[in-house]
């Protein structure tokens, strides 16, 4: 059987190759929550129903994964050099929409009951950010409409937050406060635009429909 070895591995890279193909491009206009979900509207229902289980807002979770991602469901850390120039090792093991890392996405997934969850889907990348938001608000006091600090736990840890490992790390106060930016820029949009995408009925039609 040793001969099927590498037409296995062949079909399992073709196959992962066909499903990044098939992950959505990020989108053109990225300054502009609405345009994102213009282009996306399933990813404004995701941020929907994580907003409504876990707490965090909309705007928050999209301004998050601006900053982790730029919306690209595959990326990963560049790998670091040896001798300056040969591809070696990756600085960790952030993946996907949300730059989760192993060990807490092994946590999300058995905390929340997110077994077959990918952190390269749009869904489960908005659920994640919610449910880590909420446990930093239950381990750390951290307002869920406090988007700067929330991001410092996001990127630190929870423990990290409470011992103040951010407080020496001026690129990380400096991506925190890009957050916080994002979040407020990303809020106004939302607030002329979410009628567009709360018509979730076949009948209803935007403008007809009205938000709840």
């Amino acid at each position: 059987m040793a001969y099927l070895r590498p037409l296995m591995a062949l079909g399992l890279s073709v196959m992962l190759t066909g499903c990044a193909m098939l992950a959505p491009a990020p989108p053109e206009r990225q300054s502009n929550v609405c345009e994102i979900f213009r282009e996306q509207p399933d990813w404004y229902d995701y941020a929907r129903d994580s907003q409504e289980k876990w707490g965090t807002p909309i705007a928050t979770q999209m301004a998050i994964i601006e900053r982790e991602s730029s919306f690209r469901s595959h990326v990963k850390p560049p790998r670091t050099r040896l001798l300056g120039f040969i591809p070696w090792t990756r600085p960790s093991s952030a993946y996907g929409y949300a730059q989760a890392q192993d060990p807490v996405w092994g946590e999300y997934e058995d905390d929340a009951g997110r077994l077959f969850a990918r952190r390269t889907h749009m869904k489960h990348a908005t659920d994640f950010i919610g449910w880590y938001n909420a446990r930093t608000r239950r381990m750390t006091g951290v307002s869920l409409h406090n988007p700067e600090h929330l991001y410092l736990a996001y990127h630190e840890g929870q423990g990290g937050y409470r011992r103040g490992s951010w407080r020496g790390k001026p690129a990380v106060k400096r991506a925190a406060r890009q957050v916080a930016t994002t979040d407020s820029r990303y809020r106004r949009q939302l607030a002329a635009c979410e009628a567009e995408f709360r018509c979730d009925g076949l009948l209803e039609i935007w403008p007809f429909c009205r938000s709840e």
